[in-house]
């Protein structure tokens, strides 16, 4: 087994309540707390983020870095619990939490403390001052992705986006994009990230009710004609739903999951048509199906390259028998430069 092998003189995670293997009480010892949320909503992510540490504890460190794992039960005030515990058992780094409203509570204490934090967080707002971010970043995903489509000559752009913290930060990062590179944001439109209905935001971003209009005026004049020319148009027009080109090139949508194929399910079906306006997308995006949705073929969106990630997902897979998170990776990364930082 890949684990056994690897364990061979190596340090086993060590936890208060749960100790695997006790660690010497040694002055040399570099403690490193990794809060994640091993409770609650969130659990499964957690233990994949504890398992990645796991695997670059395997890895890189040697008898000096002790891994001390504390449950923020996903919440805001588990995690200033969980940073207080880590910081009285004298951790000397803080690895996650993992929500920005968590990393937002734990920072004064850990800041008092003299102790840094590598956040698992995609929000830069809760970087500085000790507080560092571990995470896929939307601005970066969003600069890529947007010259991407303007270097394809694709020069007006609308956005779709939850109206949360998020969506406005996807929002100000494209506003940026576009007045660099000299593009031109035509229209943006937030929804309600707690809806399950989006046709109305949708169906004004199409000016679907307007275009509609056109389309049916139009089929009426050429019924009225007796023009073999207006019979033929007439025909062509019975297969459209609406008439008339949208004012923009590319349309971005800022989200992932479940949302996302819910939106995507309604743009064919208010004459958003793929195949005349390149679907945009985020990081948020970078998981196994996302081709499912046919409104999603072909769209375009920015994240690592999969042949980057495949060595480890392959690793995580032989020893865990299943296949990691996109977050897993963070965990990893960030513990494996604790492990290479703790041995200088």
């Amino acid at each position: 087994h890949l684990l056994d092998k690897k364990l061979e003189n190596r340090p086993l995670l060590s936890d208060k309540k749960h100790p695997l293997i006790s660690m010497p009480s040694d002055s040399n010892i570099v403690r490193a707390a990794i809060l994640l949320p091993l409770t609650g909503v969130n659990k499964s992510v957690g233990q994949a983020m504890l398992n990645s540490a796991q695997l670059a504890i395997f890895d890189f460190a040697d008898s000096r870095l002790q891994l001390l794992p504390v449950d923020t039960r996903g919440t805001p005030a588990g995690a200033q619990e969980a940073a207080a515990s880590a910081i009285g058992d004298r951790a000397q780094i803080i690895l996650g939490p993992l929500l920005s409203t968590s990393v937002q509570a734990i920072a004064p204490t850990a800041r008092a403390a003299g102790v840094p934090i590598i956040a698992f967080s995609s929000d830069r707002s809760v970087a500085g001052n000790g507080v560092y971010t571990m995470g896929f970043l939307p601005d970066e995903q969003i600069y890529r992705v947007i010259k991407y489509a303007f270097q394809k000559e694709l020069f007006r752009f609308a956005v779709l986006a939850p109206d949360n913290k998020y969506g406005k930060s996807v929002v100000n990062t494209i506003e940026r994009t576009v007045e660099k590179i000299g593009a031109e944001l035509i229209d943006v439109r937030f929804y309600n990230p707690k809806s399950e209905d989006f046709s109305d935001v949708i169906r004004a971003l199409a000016n679907y009710d307007e275009r509609r209009a056109a389309l049916l005026k139009q089929r009426e004049a050429l019924k009225a004609s007796s023009d073999n020319l207006a019979k033929g148009a007439l025909k062509r027009l019975e297969a459209l739903q609406t008439i008339g080109d949208l004012p923009f090139d590319a349309l971005l949508v800022a989200d992932g999951g479940k949302r996302l194929q819910s939106v995507a399910a309604l743009l064919p079906f208010y004459d958003i048509d793929p195949s005349k306006v390149k679907v945009l997308g985020t990081g948020q995006w970078d998981v196994p199906g996302i081709g499912a949705e046919p409104a999603l073929l072909d769209a375009w969106y920015a994240a690592p390259q999969p042949s980057a990630r495949a060595e480890f997902v392959a690793v995580y897979r032989d020893s865990f028998g299943r296949i990691p998170p996109r977050l897993a990776t963070l965990a990893y990364d960030a513990t494996a430069l604790t492990a290479v930082l703790s041995r200088a």
